[in-house]
């Protein structure tokens, strides 16, 4: 009989944490799992407005991305310190501790154990692989330039029948995009992903930095489904109880969606 899980504690690898702004320097989150964990990436967002800020360990303290924009990476100096033991530190910065306000961070710990990984790359202008340490064929792999105004790039294997050559943007509504300059329409393997001559993936001298994923059994899952338009929605079998989904229309304009088992009832 096959496994049921591969990954034996998933809050070592995974958990959203809600909390209030104070408005104060030095604010230190505690994740709420019975677990440590000492995450890589913290995703924020103000749960009223403001961007969504994305702090990884790779680039290090203070750098972020606006995942709702193609804005290039930045420097917050007064937004994420410290990635700590269990959790994190912000300062007072906009949009990620504003007194009062009430935010959600989603956590990930990079490990091979979990399917995840950061990696940071260099672009050369040409066909070329990246390589990643997941020992695994990634299903889903998120692409930043990092020192220019470019579109995120969202490659999954679920994304019609020709994920190699279709993605999304991250940050727009539009539905799937056709290029063979994203990965030269070759797949991914358990060693390297491809990057073809697409600027947002592989302009020559520009930095970057992917986020690749690789599903593993009662943790993680990507795939798709077909709507039906009923009032009682689709059944979308995981093989587990998700922590964090997110959602994206592939052949229409329409808005990603992000639920968690946080911000239970009705996740607007």
């Amino acid at each position: 009989m096959a496994a049921y899980t591969t990954v034996d504690d998933p809050e070592a690898y995974f958990q959203t944490v809600l909390y209030t702004g104070n408005g104060s320097n030095d604010l230190s989150i505690t994740l709420p799992g019975d677990t440590d964990m000492q995450p890589d990436v913290v995703w924020i967002k103000q749960r009223d407005s403001r961007d969504h800020f994305l702090f990884d360990s790779v680039r290090g303290v203070t750098k972020y991305f606006a995942t709702n924009t193609n804005a290039a990476e930045d420097t917050l100096a007064d937004g994420l310190t410290d990635f700590n033991s269990d959790g994190f530190t912000i300062d007072d910065g906009i949009g990620i501790n504003e007194n009062a306000d009430a935010h959600v961070a989603w956590c990930w710990k990079e490990s091979a154990t979990a399917g995840f990984d950061i990696v940071a790359y260099t672009g050369t202008g040409s066909a070329r692989t990246v390589s990643h340490s997941l020992s695994a064929v990634p299903h889903c792999i998120i692409v930043k330039e990092r020192s220019e105004a470019r579109d995120w790039i969202v490659y999954h294997h679920k994304n019609t029948s020709a994920p190699e050559t279709d993605f999304l943007y991250l940050n727009t509504t539009a539905a799937t995009a056709d290029d063979i300059g994203f990965m030269n329409d070759t797949a991914p393997t358990t060693g390297v992903f491809t990057a073809n001559t697409f600027s947002e993936v592989n302009k020559a001298s520009q930095t970057y930095v992917s986020y690749i994923f690789s599903e593993k059994q009662g943790f993680s899952k990507f795939g798709e489904y077909e709507g039906n338009g009923n009032a009682d929605g689709t059944f979308i079998y995981t093989g587990f109880r998700p922590a964090f989904v997110m959602v994206k229309p592939i052949d229409a304009t329409d808005n990603w969606v992000i639920v968690d088992n946080k911000r239970l009832g009705f996740n607007s």
